[in-house]
């Protein structure tokens, strides 16, 4: 049991000074309406966290790596390792995201992270691709783009033993939104990406079933005044989850603003696209069959021709949200824990301070630095 004493608990809608006290892996109390921090349980371990903000542990639905690793690779130790790197870095549930490739190396990598993902070290994983445009799909290889295959697509759900969470596609190739229709009753959720759609046919992607767009204005057809293509289509529609990768490098603040106001934190999922790099400084790397180089903490493509994922965690996406984008502290908050919480349907579990729910959660420094990380009522 250890109880937090003296903080600004960040809740759904508010914040509270208060106290939250835990009982095994779950949240069991937090201070009652008006009720002084000094009336909390005295028993157990009692952290006085100095009136520091405690928020939900973050969330990521996207991300490919990190401390040196891909978990393209679909290795153990190397799932482990770059989930490790990001939970020590405040999120305590990650995805694991895969890039285009060869029909071998995805159902070796997703056979893999099943494994992972059935012992707790993964919440899932996500395809983003093979099914993409040729026109937008940025760091894949476009050698392995192919069109929607049911066949491989069931093959990959089989390998992934109920654990493929999420699958990537351009909506306007053939046969993708017959894919779509297959996925969700998987499922798996279908995410409007890497596509050269018009909004028309994007909509007919969500009405199809798709749920979600994958880091927004990246690698999809711009916004045009006839035609918004798939940004406006999916900022548009109240069904779908749209996620931003908010690094300062693959969308302006003044645009991340706008999509806050447009959709609200309860339809943005921050995420951060996180590539072997991060934590490991300026070098060179691959992602998936892509030669990456990392400068000054931006990742591009070795020849330049484009953005190749970040290098932030899921902390740094939180502090620049209320920093340079200006959001509250509870709905930065909701974006990079609750939201994406919500998008895989575990709401229930994760995403926000509240009793009964896991105990995932962060101290954060006067400068929203993570300074102290619980997972599952754990200290690590």
């Amino acid at each position: 049991m250890t109880t937090l004493v003296n903080a600004r608990l960040v809740l759904p809608g508010e914040v509270r000074h208060g106290w939250l006290r835990t009982a095994g892996d779950r949240i069991a109390e937090l201070a009652p309406p008006g009720e002084a921090p000094g009336q909390a349980p005295s028993t157990g371990e009692v952290v006085d966290v100095a009136g520091r903000y405690v928020v939900p542990g973050f969330v990521d639905v996207h991300v490919h790596g990190a401390a040196g690793v891909s978990y393209q690779s679909g290795l153990a130790d190397e799932a482990a390792r770059a989930a490790r790197f990001h939970r020590e870095h405040g999120t305590t549930t990650t995805m694991a995201s895969l890039v285009t490739g060869s029909p071998q190396e995805l159902a070796k990598a997703v056979s893999g992270l099943a494994e992972a993902a059935a012992n707790g070290v993964i919440a899932g994983i996500h395809l983003e691709g093979p099914y993409l445009s040729a026109a937008r799909c940025g760091a894949h290889d476009p050698a392995w783009l192919r069109p929607p295959d049911p066949a491989e697509f069931r093959d990959l759900v089989q390998a992934g033993r109920g654990h493929l969470r999420m699958i990537t596609l351009a909506p306007e190739l053939p046969g993708a939104l017959e894919l779509v229709r297959t996925a969700v009753p998987e499922g798996v959720i279908a995410a409007v990406g890497h596509t050269d759609a018009t909004a028309a046919r994007t909509r007919e992607a969500i009405e199809a079933g798709a749920r979600v767009a994958t880091h927004l204005f990246n690698a999809m057809r711009p916004v045009h005044h006839r035609d918004g293509g798939p940004v406006v289509a999916t900022l548009n529609d109240p069904r779908v989850t749209v996620e931003l990768i908010n690094d300062g490098v693959h969308v302006d603040a003044d645009v991340a603003r706008l999509v806050f106001a447009a959709a609200g934190a309860g339809r943005v999922a921050l995420i951060t696209d996180a590539m072997a790099a991060t934590g490991m400084g300026d070098g060179d790397y691959r992602l998936g069959g892509m030669d990456v180089r990392v400068r000054d903490g931006r990742a591009l493509l070795a020849d330049g021709t484009s953005i190749a994922g970040s290098t932030i965690t899921m902390a740094d996406a939180f502090r620049r949200a209320v920093i340079d984008v200006g959001l509250p502290v509870e709905q930065a908050a909701r974006a990079a824990a609750l939201t994406p919480a919500g998008m895989l349907g575990l709401a229930d579990d994760i995403g926000s301070l509240e009793p009964g729910k896991r105990a995932d959660l962060l101290v954060l420094d006067d400068d929203l630095t993570v300074t102290r990380v619980m997972k599952n009522g754990r200290w690590l």
